[in-house]
């Protein structure tokens, strides 16, 4: 059985490995009674013997349990076994009594363990004052060692245990703020894309009513004109419904501080003065918009543009200097946002293809790289969690985000955004 195994099963079981060490101890202890009686030419031992042999490392079972008597009464009984006229056994002490010894300093506290050592040294000395134990100064001297090391054994050992027991209790805690944190950071990132879908949505609806209220007069000068107005208080009125259904599935509880204004959030039309405030920063910025710019849903334009914001965010705070391309590209079914840069990021390439900035489709949920999961503000509106805001974002339209270090060097932030159609 392998020695992790069993470590794990006596931790799971004390009490029976404490009774196999106690009869373990029990056997050697009777064996060594008879081999050193006849070797010492001494009468075979007799019942009393034996049962003090047995009281001092029987009871061993429970020494995790109630450390404190265990070892006063195995202590006593190594006590009488020694003043009585028996043979030693594998130690001048008996073994139990230094088990038991080890234990109690082990497990209560370095007052007890102090007062009680300093009673089994004493009651060694007490024991060597009687004649018919017929000890010398070097006995007492190599007992009063022995005691010694299995006190010193034992505090070192309920000092390491300590030290573990509050490591785990710190890692715990960490585990805990940890998790708590990552919740935080995203219901407060859900509830910041509640306010900005809201926005959407109360812009749709504003828009509606304008249009509604022109209808009646454009059907009395122009019947055709109206037809087209109405048609576009249906188109309006789908978008809105669209992103109604977005809204109530993430809408969270509002943060303290009332943000948001009726007027439209920005779009992929405000995505070159983001490449031109990098530009400003400091970072050799491109970019590509490829495709037709046809309408798009304003929540997909939205997320596209708080996509880019914070990986532009990224690479300024994080990679200053570094060359940076940005690519929207608009397919018929998706739009997809690249920004890569060439940064000394890793190389090594975790959670990215060579040819991730390069046309193929992202997958999954890359490595994160030196603190875009941590706050980021630019002065832009970005106040969100970089990594865990992109995600929620591309989620929330069904899509699909690569973050992390690309092969040639650098990184590179890969969204791929459905058009049209909830999620």
């Amino acid at each position: 059985m392998p020695t992790k195994r069993v470590a794990a099963w006596i931790r799971e079981h004390p009490v029976a490995a404490d009774g196999a060490l106690a009869v373990l101890l029990a056997a050697i202890s009777l064996i060594a009674l008879f081999v050193r009686a006849a070797a010492e030419h001494m009468p075979r031992p007799g019942p009393l013997a034996v049962i003090l042999v047995l009281l001092g490392t029987l009871p061993l079972a429970w020494r995790r349990r109630h450390p404190l008597w265990i070892n006063l009464g195995a202590g006593a009984v190594a006590a009488v076994y020694g003043a009585a006229p028996f043979p030693d056994l594998v130690t001048p002490v008996a073994p139990g009594g230094v088990v038991a010894l080890y234990t109690m300093v082990a497990w209560c506290g370095r007052t007890v363990s102090a007062v009680v050592g300093v009673l089994a040294g004493v009651g060694v000395a007490v024991v060597a004052l009687v004649p018919a134990t017929d000890s010398d100064l070097l006995d007492v001297a190599f007992a009063m060692l022995l005691l010694a090391g299995a006190w010193v054994l034992g505090d070192s050992a309920r000092i390491r245990r300590a030290y573990t027991a509050e490591l785990e209790a710190r890692a715990e805690l960490l585990a805990r703020e940890r998790d708590f944190e990552a919740r935080r950071a995203v219901a407060a990132e859900r509830a910041r894309i509640a306010r900005e879908l809201h926005d959407v949505v109360t812009h749709h609806v504003g828009m509606m009513v304008v249009q509604a209220e022109a209808g009646p007069v454009l059907a009395e000068r122009d019947p055709q004109a109206a037809e087209r107005t109405f048609d576009t208080i249906a188109e309006t009125g789908r978008q809105a419904m669209t992103e109604m259904r977005r809204l109530l599935g993430v809408l969270r509880e509002e943060s303290p501080q009332g943000e948001g204004a009726l007027a439209p959030q920005p779009g992929l039309a405000q995505v070159p003065e983001l490449v031109e405030q990098a530009r400003r920063s400091g970072v050799p910025a491109s970019l590509e918009m490829d495709g037709p710019a046809g309408p798009l849903p304003p929540g997909v334009e939205l997320s596209a543009y708080r996509i880019v914001q914070e990986a532009l965010t990224n690479v300024v705070k994080h990679a200053g200097g570094a060359r940076v391309r940005v690519r929207v590209r608009h397919g018929e079914r998706d739009l997809r946002i690249e920004v890569c840069d060439d940064g000394p990021g890793s190389g090594g390439g975790d959670g990215l293809d060579r040819h991730d900035c390069d046309g193929s489709d992202p997958s999954g949920q890359g490595a994160d790289r030196h603190g875009l999961s941590e706050r980021s503000a630019d002065g832009n509106g970005s106040s969100g969690h970089g990594l865990v805001g992109m995600r929620e974002r591309v989620q929330l339209f069904g899509g699909e985000l690569t973050a992390g270090a690309r092969p040639e060097g650098g990184f590179a932030v890969v969204a791929r955004l459905p058009i049209g159609g909830g999620r």
